[in-house]
Parts: structure tokens; C-alpha cells; sequence
């Protein structure tokens, strides 16, 4: 006798606010992506109403880095990975543009803070995008509630995609301009210079 077996994804809630991550669409007749529904459901939100909330402006958080990265880190920060790890910051600021890369798929804009005319951090714009601070910053996504590391992966891949699609265009030039910016960061070293992948960057008129 010939058994079906059906399968159905084992992605569970995630903790901030019990989302469901799975969800079957059943009048298309397939499942419908968890990960994609998760950031659609929560990135404008939650993700960026935590971002705001818990956002340092950066010129004070690289003040309070050169007093020690662990001290600020355990003030303001998240660390994933144990002692070895870096420290999550949400972050904000504004500055001015004073360089950019617009041609490389893992473009970047350089931003001066303090208006000595040089660069003090870098904005990540993608499409290419760095590292997983969105997904590790806040509380809201819990590695124990999904099915693998390979799912995890995944999500800090979609909520990168997600607020490269909320940045200026790639023929919008920002070089030389006044900007605003809320976003996060994983700093490892007090030396380095922060990359930050921001969820939203105002031009001002």
C-alpha cells in the first residue's frame, strides 16, 4: 500500500512577540516561504520600532569604544558567539557623505560624523551586504526557534535584502550630502572603523 507522507516545516515562533513563521498556503497548494513572511510581518514592525528604541548615536558610542569595547558592548550591545564574538549596536547618527561607491554590488557610502572632513564609518548599501547585525542586534529573532543555522542564515540574508530595498537607489548620488541614518553594527576591534547596515537613510533638502 503506497503511504503519503506529508512534510511541513519545523520553523516555530519567533520569541519577540510570538510570530508564527510557518504558514501553508493552501488554495496555491504549496507552503508558503516562512522566512519571507517573517520579515515581511515584523521588519517595519518591530525590527525598526527595536532599532529606534535601543539606538546609540554612533559619535557617543565611539567615544564610550575608546574606553573599552567590552565595557560598552555589556552598556549598549549584544554579543553573539560567546566571548569571542563582537558586539551588536543599534546605532544612529548624521553627517556628511564625503565618499561613495556606487558601482560595486557591495556598495558604500563613507559618512563624517564629526565634520573634520574624513570619514568615521561606512554605510553598507548592497545589494552585497556584510555580516548579520539586523538579525543579531535585538531580541526579536531567537536562533532556538528555528530549524538549523542554514535557516538562520537565511533570515539575516532576507532582513538585509529588505532595508537594502528601503535605501536610496543606486543612481541617487549621495557624495557630499547631509544624511540621517538608524541602523546596526558589529564591532570586534576598538580600532576598527564601524560598517553599519542602516534600515533607513534620510537626505536632507
Amino acid at each position: 500500500m503506497k503511504i503519503r507522507t506529508l512534510f511541513v516545516a519545523g520553523l516555530l515562533a519567533a520569541s519577540f512577540s510570538g510570530c508564527k513563521l510557518v504558514k501553508t498556503d493552501h488554495s496555491a497548494g504549496t507552503a508558503a516561504d516562512p522566512i519571507a513572511e517573517l520579515v515581511e510581518t515584523t521588519f517595519d514592525t518591530k525590527l525598526v520600532p527595536a532599532l529606534e528604541q535601543k539606538a546609540v548615536d554612533l559619535t557617543t558610542l565611539r567615544n564610550a569604544i575608546k574606553n573599552g569595547l567590552d565595557k560598552a558592548g555589556e552598556n549598549q550591545g549584544v554579543r553573539v558567539g560567546g566571548a569571542g564574538g563582537g558586539w551588536n549596536f543599534a546605532v544612529k547618527g548624521s553627517g556628511t557623505v564625503v565618499d561613495e561607491n556606487r558601482t560595486s554590488k557591495a556598495a558604500t557610502a563613507d559618512i563624517d560624523l564629526d565634520g573634520d572632513g574624513t570619514a568615521d564609518a561606512t554605510l553598507q548599501l548592497g545589494p552585497v551586504i556584510k555580516g548579520t547585525a539586523l538579525r543579531d542586534t535585538t531580541t526579536l529573532y531567537d536562533f532556538s526557534t528555528f530549524r538549523d543555522q542554514i535557516e538562520y542564515a537565511k533570515l539575516g540574508r532576507a532582513l538585509n535584502d529588505k532595508a537594502v530595498s528601503k535605501l536610496p537607489a543606486a543612481d541617487i548620488s549621495l557624495k557630499g550630502k547631509k544624511i540621517s541614518f538608524l541602523g546596526a553594527v558589529v564591532i570586534r576591534s576598538a580600532n576598527e572603523k564601524p560598517l553599519v547596515m542602516p534600515v533607513s537613510i534620510e537626505v536632507a533638502p
